[in-house]
């Protein structure tokens, strides 16, 4: 499986102070076919690239414009790349160029960029779009000695620019390329498709219809497999792994069974690249004329096409984009003559360096496997994200047959505990099915503790969770009690219903309930039994995890409540906004909404503040509304200090500013736990649930003895999380340690290393700790230790 293999890092910091970037100059392109979130590489690309001292250009229009010169290549300003983080496609163009691919046409694009100066170039595009600029590298220094004997340039020209540094970001809707968790442009894909899958449920349930989905992917089959997963689909199409033979008795058989069992509706899933096992095209409309002549449903074909492209980038997408724009910047800086051409890449929660053509190689491997047939290898060398994706869909799907399953005698008990979060109904659904599936007997807690010691507990089937997986809120019902009062009951209540072992989905009141049933063992042995947490609130502020279930969709109204915030300034004279988000005193909902809004400051309890700082950013913000820009918005978390408060924050920017620019201000309030789940909500909560069962699926087996199960030990009360690039079992007892229980934050938060990233896109100097980048990975097929798996999301 491709996975990524580490150097051991020293435990020394770094900060990019030492980069200078004065003398170079970097020129960003994108390439190939364009996807949300280019601009907002292209926007960090330019601003860290000037931050560092460097000159920055544009190239137009792809390698067409390298290879034309003249207007196509233009020097970059701070200003040029203000209000692009949330326009789609990419402001820059992208083209793609025939004559790049020739020698002649490579020999023009060097002469452009010599002409300038430019021997660093940060390329924004597919494997194709990569491997064009790393050939164009190896070619460089005899394409410069074909300068000089043709008088195109001196030797001092080909002596000052003698090296071509390149690194690549992936920027393909597909999510096609080796390596990377996820490609820029992937997130905001599936946002388009999950929001068309959403509206066509409405009107296929009314008609009781079936509908064919037809999603692009050529070669690669994860937008279909994600899509699928995201909303319950019935049956999914994709390269990688054709249908057995006989497919077409299996599938309509599958519809016919879920129609019975009270079904209104069907959705299939179909990449546009699907093949059965001989290699012949499968398309919606054969699927169609299947389910017609088979069943006679009322059936629907609905082709997505460009829709995919197009529309505002996700959060995800723009913090992935700001984060590897930086990124490809330091790489760009640290490289030397022997570095070889790299991608900046995402893995887990962590951008990673790898060399460009060992990416490239392993995508081609891809598509070689599946020309060979060799199907189980294509979906290996796809790498973890993409293999996990598909096992946890067959574990759910109805595909596979429900007769014959193992037949335990355990009960396992599900529920909410908290506030609400987006993702919780597709998580209970997973946890419910696959234990199911395991042979457990599952039962449904309504209304967190406070129902389980009023003993609203019932079982619940597999057709109970049908459709939960795009609904928002908690449709178990959830509360805020802790248990501790009510352990004799909730005990009570255990043995009633003959309680195995317990999934708790939900914020930080559900890490505190876990940690005081763990703490009760001692005097109720019903608590003896496994018990995990799946971390579940739209505050992220969970110790034990670097992202909760909720946070995503939050972040996404965020980001789209400031973009229309923003753009109801348009026209209007110089306007600056000031936002107050929810997060307690978790400053991540802040922080991330910020980097991902494009804000100036954001204030928050975790970086404490005074006079003197909120001064200094209203003068840093007047001094930036001198320029060009017309907009700016300020961030604060509700929590992050109580005297300095919304208003006392308005008035100040108000007063300062009189002049400049005028305020407004504006509390986002609950908006932001409302709404359906986001695709990386509902894909997360399916995984993470599926994977919390079968863990307590082998607890339950490991614990059981003498007929009863018993468990006392601190490593069956468990947290789930994704700490960087794996995710982890954590007893709750340990994470005790990592906790502020006054102001409920986890003592150490990721996120923080992100504040200076947004600082620098906001033209503030600061100080950036690079000492967690700077080194070159590589592409492996290692398979990871079970206990800490892979974090693919």
């Amino acid at each position: 499986m491709a996975g990524v293999t580490g150097p051991k890092r020293q435990d020394t910091r770094k900060f990019f102070e030492n980069l200078s970037g004065a003398g170079k100059s970097i020129a960003v392109l994108t390439s190939g076919g364009d996807a949300q979130g280019m601009n907002g590489a292209v926007r960090a690309v330019v601003r860290m690239g000037i931050y560092v001292g460097a000159k920055v250009y544009f190239i137009h229009e792809g390698y067409q414009g390298m290879v034309d010169g003249g207007d196509y290549i233009k020097e970059a300003t701070w200003e040029s790349v203000s209000s692009v983080l949330q326009v789609g496609g990419t402001v820059i163009g992208s083209a793609r160029c025939k004559e790049f691919r020739t020698h002649e046409g490579r020999l023009k694009a060097a002469h452009n960029l010599v002409q300038r100066g430019i021997t660093y170039l940060c390329v924004i595009g597919g494997d194709g779009s990569l491997t064009g600029a790393n050939l164009f590298r190896e070619e460089w220094s005899g394409l410069l000695n074909e300068l000089i004997e043709q008088g195109l340039i001196d030797e001092e020209a080909a002596k000052s620019n003698s090296e071509l540094h390149i690194v690549g970001m992936v920027g393909s809707i597909d999510n096609d390329f080796c390596g990377t968790d996820m490609t820029i442009g992937t997130d905001s894909a599936l946002h388009r498709i999950i929001e068309v899958v959403d509206a066509i449920m409405t009107t296929a349930q009314s008609h009781q219809r079936t509908f064919v989905l037809e999603v692009m992917g050529r070669h690669c089959g994860y937008l279909a497999l994600v899509s699928a997963l995201a909303c319950g689909a019935d049956w999914v199409f994709i390269p990688e792994m054709p249908p057995e033979d006989g497919w077409e008795e299996n599938m309509c058989q599958k519809l016919s069974e879920s129609r019975s069992r009270g079904s209104r509706l069907n959705i299939i899933i179909v990449a546009e690249g699907a093949i059965d096992r001989q290699g012949q095209h499968i398309t919606s409309d054969l699927v169609k004329h299947l389910v017609v002549s088979q069943l006679g449903f009322d059936t629907r074909v609905t082709i997505l096409g460009h829709v995919q492209r197009g529309g505002t980038p996700s959060a995800f997408d723009r913090i992935l984009a700001s984060r590897m724009g930086v990124e490809a910047v330091l790489a760009l800086l640290e490289a030397s003559t022997d570095t070889p051409a790299c991608v900046v890449s995402l893995v887990g929660n962590q951008a990673v360096r790898l060399p460009l053509m060992e990416c490239v190689q392993m995508t081609q491997e891809v598509q070689k496997a599946m020309d060979e047939k060799k199907f189980d290898e294509a979906v290996r060398l796809r790498g973890r994200s993409f293999e996990h994706n598909l096992t946890t869909y067959r574990l759910l799907s109805s595909q596979t047959a429900r007769t014959d399953l193992p037949n335990s005698t355990f009960n396992v008990a599900v529920m909410n505990v908290g506030a609400p979060a987006a993702g919780m109904n597709a998580a209970v659904r997973s946890a419910v099915r696959v234990g199911i599936t395991e042979g457990h007997k599952m039962f449904a807690v309504n209304d967190g503790f406070e129902g389980f010691y009023k003993g609203q507990i019932k079982e619940i089937k597999w057709g109970d969770v049908g459709g939960w997986t795009g609904q928002g809120g908690s449709l178990l019902g959830t509360k805020r009690t802790l248990p501790a009062e009510h352990l004799d009951k909730i005990a009570e209540q255990m043995r009633i219903h003959s309680i195995n072992a317990l999934l708790v989905i939900g914020g930080f009141e559900a890490f505190e309930s876990l940690l005081e049933l763990y703490e009760a063992r001692a005097n109720y042995k019903e608590f003896c039994i496994p018990m995990c947490i799946l971390p579940a609130t739209i505050s992220n502020n969970v110790p034990g995890t670097d992202h909760s279930l909720g946070a995503d969709t939050s972040l996404n109204a965020i980001v789209e409540t400031c973009d229309r915030i923003k753009q109801s300034a348009s026209g209007t004279k110089r306007r600056v906004f000031i936002i107050e988000t929810m997060g307690g005193y978790c400053g991540y909902l802040a922080t991330v909404g910020g980097l991902a809004a494009g804000a100036d400051t954001v204030y928050i309890y975790e970086e404490p503040f005074d006079i003197r700082d909120l001064q200094a950013n209203v003068e840093h913000l007047t001094q930036k509304m001198k320029t060009s820009i017309q907009r700016g918005l300020v961030l604060r978390n509700e929590n992050c200090n109580e005297n300095f408060t919304t208003d006392f924050i308005y008035q100040l920017y108000s007063e300062e500013g009189r002049g400049v620019f005028d305020c407004r201000k504006n509390i986002l309030g609950h908006m932001q736990q409302g709404g359906a789940p986001s695709p990386f909500d509902r894909n997360f909560g399916t995984k993470v649930a599926a994977k919390a069962i079968q863990w307590i699926t082998r607890t339950l087996k490991e614990s059981y003895k003498e007929g009863r199960v018993y468990t006392n030990s601190e490593d069956t009360a468990c947290l789930l999380g994704m700490r960087r690039r794996a995710m982890v079992f954590q007893p709750v007892a340990q994470l005790r340690e990592e906790t502020d229980f006054v102001h409920r934050i986890p003592k150490e938060q990721w996120w923080l290393k992100l504040r200076p990233l947004m600082k620098i896109l906001a033209k503030y100097k600061t100080s950036y700790d690079v000492s967690d980048a700077g080194q070159l990975e590589h592409v492996t097929r290692v398979r990871p230790k079970e206990k800490e798996t892979p974090a693919a999301i």
